[in-house]
């Protein structure tokens, strides 16, 4: 290198450093303002412990799970049942969002409790004996929840856009059905929303109609339900960040003031940063009890699903941590 080649070495070197310099200073204030504005939605959240759940470690082996709970608004009171619980399953490993719904008929050891229905925990002690009696029965870690009701779901639908999706007629008929009792309880005129039952095929569901869609639970029993469930929140999952950037307002409003969770601020931004590459993930779904590990059974009067709880940990175990 020439005496002229190492003086302009020297004069870029101070440059590259004040432009590092100004990036990261740059980048510090984008994550700080990003940081103060997450503050305040978090702050219409409503946060909530569950026990000493929250105090242990949200995230293990790459992997976060949530327990996303739904319950009737009507009956958002002590002692009500949830009406849906899915387990969302975020994996760094495997580079999956996963949704499994966890049937509400299963079986199972509550503790404390006698034997019962899986929702029947919820019912019992809240999120945090619900939460208990997943990871003690199937011998997972889940320590986050989320808990929306139904007003909230429909909220977060229209802050979407509506999703779209492939009903049958008797679906359809189902959905009118379902919104008889929605437009009673929240004071809409009879009739308001109704689909025409011969539009079978593609259709554009808003917030009332995929609530009514995910609610019933009469074609195809509560498996049909809860594939519903996902089918919905999968399309929601997908629109969610053009919504974010488009009709921000009405997504924030329509849906956290109605959000219970133990997720703290700290964790919603962490989330909030790996929002981006989640975009490029595979999106899959299921459900436990898998196919042939369970059958109906009448326990105390109950109609339930007795459950080969080794093989659905086995499964659960699989899709959380591939192993």
């Amino acid at each position: 290198m020439d005496g002229m080649s190492r003086k302009r070495e020297k004069r870029r070197k101070p440059r590259l450093k004040k432009l590092l310099i100004f990036a990261l200073v740059l980048l510090a204030v984008v994550l700080g303002g990003w940081y103060f504005l997450l503050g305040k939605l978090y702050a219409e959240m409503t946060y909530e412990e569950a026990g000493s759940f929250s105090d242990e470690p949200w995230k293990e082996d790459g992997v976060i799970n949530i327990l996303l709970i739904g319950n009737d608004s009507r009956e958002n009171v002590e002692g009500s049942r949830s009406d849906a619980m899915i387990l969302l399953t975020i994996s760094s490993k495997t580079k999956t969002i996963q949704m499994t719904s966890l049937l509400r008929d299963i079986y199972v050891d509550i503790p404390e409790h006698e034997g019962n229905r899986l929702n029947a925990a919820y019912a019992f002690g809240g999120p945090e004996l619900l939460l208990e009696t997943i990871n003690e029965n199937f011998n997972v870690s889940v320590n986050r929840y989320m808990l929306v009701d139904f007003e909230a779901f429909a909220n977060l639908v229209d802050g979407v856009g509506g999703v779209d999706l492939s009903l049958t007629g008797p679906e359809l008929e189902y959905v009118n059905a379902y919104l008889v009792e929605y437009n009673m309880i929240n004071g809409r005129p009879e009739g308001t929303d109704y689909m025409d039952t011969s539009a079978e095929g593609q259709v554009h569901l808003n917030g009332p109609q995929a609530l009514a869609y995910s609610r019933n639970r009469y074609i195809g029993t509560d498996f049909g339900r809860t594939e519903r469930q996902r089918k919905v929140l999968s399309e929601v999952i997908k629109k969610a960040p053009g919504a974010l950037l488009k009709n921000p307002a009405e997504l924030v409003d329509g849906l956290l003031p109605n959000l219970t969770t133990n997720l703290t601020k700290d964790e919603c931004f962490q989330l909030s940063l790996q929002a981006g590459s989640f975009v490029l993930w595979d999106l899959e779904q299921g459900s436990v009890p898998l196919e042939g590990t369970y059958q109906p059974a009448n326990i105390r009067g109950m109609s339930v699903l007795e459950v080969d709880l080794e093989k659905n940990r086995e499964y659960l175990h699989e899709i959380m941590y591939g192993k």
